[in-house]
């Protein structure tokens, strides 16, 4: 894994939550673990990882992921033991 995605999974697994992560790294990550990612309606976009399907809302104009979603793809990667 690329030094840039392991600064943004510890930056996912950081306590307290962050909310500087920006969506285009989370969705970089995504696709590094083979995650197929598709457009939604509106700012939502589709992916598919571990056999599930994870819908987000791209956020805008802020280019950076609230912390909500941030504490979402925690536990959905911790579910599949993807950690640090």
């Amino acid at each position: 894994m690329k030094r840039k995605h392991q600064k943004t999974l510890e930056s996912i697994f950081a306590r307290p939550v962050s909310a500087n992560i920006q969506w285009r790294d989370i969705e970089a990550l995504f696709v590094e673990l083979g995650a197929e990612i598709t457009e939604r309606e509106g700012s939502r976009v589709a992916v598919v990882l571990f056999g599930e399907v994870r819908v987000f809302h791209r956020p805008h104009p802020s280019p950076n992921t609230d912390k909500g979603a941030v504490a979402s793809i925690r536990k959905w990667l911790e579910q599949h033991r993807v950690s640090l």
